[in-house]
């Protein structure tokens, strides 16, 4: 049995028109088994040496496009054509076969062929047809009478749709030729295969799409930076419907992409992330090879540059003048010096430092964000420093040896803080007062003086006194508004109460609102007012004349006389 071509015009192939056969050794056809190869020229199969001549089988197949594929069966072997089975009995060689010959039972149908349907593939034949209708040709297997129709009388075999290799590449058949009567079969069931053959119907596809890939910036040229690898359904082992070549269709000027492998790789030696940091790259897969009419497809890959410490740090100005009241405590704010790093992350880390040693106790900085806070350390005095001057420097404590040649990493500015007169409360003389009194002194008893100055002038004029009544809930004490003098208003005993502690009041005139407040400690010195039950004591004083406001010293005579 054979499948007989549907190509009428074939010409005998027979040994003795040999002349007619061309023998390729050089070029090999995949439709062979593997032991013997012979070549496809010009739609007629050629066997790779004469001595396949020794095969011919009864029961063979035609191809529909005239391709000619012996069978080996019961141990003959012929060629045969569509114009051998119209002429009389074929050319029989004797069974000698050296080598097997061609793999017959497989032949190929083109995929998405859109011809006619139903298209006549092939042909089904026996030695053993008589041609009146009594042979019964069957199909059996993958597809049958979904994909592949067989006509039982004429043996002819057709494909009722068009085919996609890429959803099935071939299909298993069994060939049966029986007596349509009795159904004894005339010929052995025989297998082949139908290949769907290839044609290049699908575009390369990028199934990881789309592609985001980073690279430092200022990389050397060549960088790698990804690989992208695109997919074609088509077959890769016939002709180069699946041989992808890439190229880059936009970003050429920044990038290059290796064409067999898919890698990206950077093309110029200066992308600079603070520039641009992200760029588009189209890059395009294009199948057989590239060449004129292949398909392609492609795919997007954003690069982004990521960041290196390649600039140094500034302050946004050289010079920066604050001011701040004397009054402010320490750990209040002066100022801030605003810096500026276009790096990114640890790269654009920075640190500040006051340069000079004096005024480094007087203030302090600390770096937030990207400033440089100066903080008060110290009370400040108008009347003492009105100004102070300094230098702040600000340095990136991560430097990349690669580019110091963009150095230094460090800048400098001057700073100038303003100390401001601000309206102050008097001062008192002294932060505490220690005073004294003899008790029993008569009032009015001058106990002594306190003494407070406006720091901003250094007199004491437009100061008032005064004692806050809650300290003297007795009203013991009387202070003078206008000198600070302070006197007893009655006798003050000392078995009673020794010390008398009394608050008083500086208040600035032409501002009442600018009060100091100073302790003053009174003691009440013994006078020996209560001598002893069997002896008499007699005591006495001597003071100096201390100056107004200061503590005056005494020295006490005690006599003891035994009555």
């Amino acid at each position: 049995m054979r499948l007989k071509p549907s190509d009428s015009s074939a010409k005998p192939l027979i040994p003795k028109l040999s002349s007619e056969l061309s023998v390729n050794r050089e070029k090999r056809n995949n439709l062979t088994n593997g032991e013997v190869e012979g070549v496809i020229n010009d739609h007629s199969l050629v066997p790779s040496s004469e001595e396949e001549y020794a095969l011919q089988p009864r029961l063979y197949l035609e191809t529909g496009v005239g391709d000619v594929q012996p069978e080996r069966l019961r141990g003959l072997s012929k060629w045969v054509t569509e114009s051998e089975h119209s002429q009389s009995e074929p050319y029989l060689l004797p069974h000698s076969r050296r080598r097997r010959s061609w793999l017959w039972n497989q032949f190929f149908v083109i995929e998405e062929y859109r011809g006619p349907e139903p298209v006549l593939i092939g042909r089904l034949h026996t030695d053993m047809d008589k041609g009146d209708g009594s042979t019964k040709y069957m199909l059996e297997g993958e597809g049958v009478g979904s994909v592949f129709v067989i006509d039982s009388k004429t043996g002819n075999i057709h494909v009722t749709k068009s085919l996609d290799r890429e959803e099935k590449d071939q299909y298993r058949l069994v060939a049966t030729a029986t007596d349509r009567e009795t159904g004894r079969a005339l010929e052995p069931s025989s297998e082949f295969i139908i290949r769907v053959q290839d044609i290049n119907d699908n575009p390369p596809v990028f199934p990881n799409e789309p592609y985001v890939a980073m690279v430092p910036e200022m990389a050397n040229i060549g960088t790698s930076i990804i690989q992208v690898t695109a997919r074609d359904a088509d077959d890769p082992t016939y002709g180069n419907s699946a041989r992808l070549v890439y190229a880059i269709t936009h970003g050429q000027d920044f990038f290059s992409v290796d064409p067999q492998t898919g890698i990206l790789r950077t093309a110029v030696p200066d992308m600079d992330r603070e520039t641009q940091d992200e760029y588009l790259v189209v890059l395009q897969a294009k199948d057989m090879g590239g060449h004129l009419g292949g398909l392609s497809g492609t795919t997007t890959v954003t690069v982004r540059l990521s960041d290196v410490n390649d600039n140094p740090p500034h302050f946004r100005r050289s010079a920066w003048s604050f001011s701040v009241s004397e009054l402010a405590a320490p750990g209040v704010e002066v100022g801030r010096l605003t810096a500026t790093d276009p790096d990114l992350g640890e790269n654009a880390q920075l640190e500040f430092t006051i340069l000079d040693t004096e005024e480094a106790e007087i203030f302090n900085v600390t770096g937030r964000d990207k400033e440089a806070v100066i903080v008060l350390n110290k009370i400040l005095d108008y009347e003492t420093r009105n100004s102070y001057t300094f230098s702040v420097e600000v340095t990136n404590p991560i430097v990349d040896p690669r580019y110091i040649r963009k150095g230094p990493f460090k800048d400098q500015a001057t700073v100038r803080v303003m100390v401001l007169n601000a309206d102050e409360p008097p001062r008192f003389s002294q932060a505490l007062y220690h005073l004294d009194v003899s008790e029993n002194c008569p009032p009015v008893c001058s106990v002594g003086r306190v003494y407070a100055v406006d720091p901003d002038t250094g007199q004491s004029t437009n100061i008032r006194y005064s004692i806050d009544p809650q300290s003297d809930p007795e009203a013991l004490f009387r202070i003078a508004s206008d000198t600070g003098f302070i006197n007893t208003v009655m006798e003050l005993d000392r078995e009673q109460e020794q010390w008398h502690n009394i608050t008083v009041i500086a208040t600035q005139r032409d501002n009442p609102n600018l009060v100091s407040r100073v302790v003053v400690a009174i003691e009440t010195l013994d006078q020996n007012d209560n001598a002893p039950e069997l002896d008499r004591q007699y005591t006495t004083s001597v003071c100096d004349s201390s100056a107004p406001g200061q503590v005056r010293s005494c020295f006490v005579f005690a006599f003891i006389f035994d009555g």
